[in-house]
């Protein structure tokens, strides 16, 4: 899979890397064979993009995939997130509830483009694989929550590294049955709500479409997180050249 990634042993500065890709926006639910998952092996580096609203399940379906693509090829992962944990991305997840709309959307395409320059070209650059639990999608949603507009959101993150993007869905209820069950909800998480969410997470692919995003859907309704690791796996492949 070529997707604008650097070479190995060759760094480039990614604010002049504007190659272009097609968008693939995708639904599957269905387990895929071995043989759709197994050319993973053969394809150059790989960058995911895990997103989806508060509670669908990134984190965990972020490091199932990790592991699977590490079980299947050669390749090494890296597994990573946003905010990063970094001292400016730990600052961010302790200030959010003091930190508001642009100083808030500021701070974080900062971090985004650290992460992107310090951690994910690097391993790219060195052939490994890599997830990132959160990216440019989270911003365009979680800061319309916050009051900006998808413009000028996009005008502080224009310039990224474009990602191959798996969107996770479910149901609102269910989503929000395990939102209730964590011990405190972020400002954010409080200020928005799953039918909000997944509605700007919608206008957020629409947007990257237009970009030339590869993008995927995924609807989690009723699967285990091995079955949607499995959807994922069966989709990454198509990606490729």
């Amino acid at each position: 899979m070529r997707q604008g990634l650097p070479r190995r042993g060759r760094r480039r500065r990614w604010p002049h890397r504007r190659r272009r890709h097609r968008a693939v926006p995708h639904h599957g639910t269905q387990r895929p064979q071995l043989a759709a998952v197994v050319p993973v092996e053969g394809v150059s580096s790989l960058f995911v993009a895990v997103e989806g609203p508060n509670g669908v399940g990134k984190t965990t379906i972020a490091r199932l995939l990790a592991d699977r693509l590490a079980e299947l090829g050669s390749a090494g992962v890296h597994l990573t997130g946003e905010p990063t944990r970094t001292p400016l991305g730990q600052l961010l997840r302790r200030q959010e509830s003091f930190l508001h709309g642009k100083a808030l959307a500021l701070a974080l395409a900062a971090d985004r483009a650290a992460h992107i320059e310090t951690e994910i070209i690097p391993r790219l650059d060195d052939g490994l694989h890599v997830v990132t639990d959160r990216y440019v999608a989270s911003s365009l949603v979680l800061q319309r929550i916050d009051g900006l507009d998808l413009g000028e959101i996009w005008s502080y993150n224009r310039y990224v590294l474009p990602a191959t993007v798996v969107y996770l869905e479910d149901h609102p209820e269910v989503i929000r049955t395990r939102l209730a069950t964590r011990p405190q909800l972020t400002r954010l998480e409080l200020a928005g709500s799953p039918e909000k969410e997944l509605a700007l997470y919608r206008d957020a692919a629409a947007h990257l479409h237009r970009q030339q995003w590869r993008q995927h859907v995924v609807v989690c309704h009723g699967l285990t997180p091995e079955r949607v690791v499995d959807t994922i796996l069966g989709l990454l492949p198509a990606d490729g050249p």
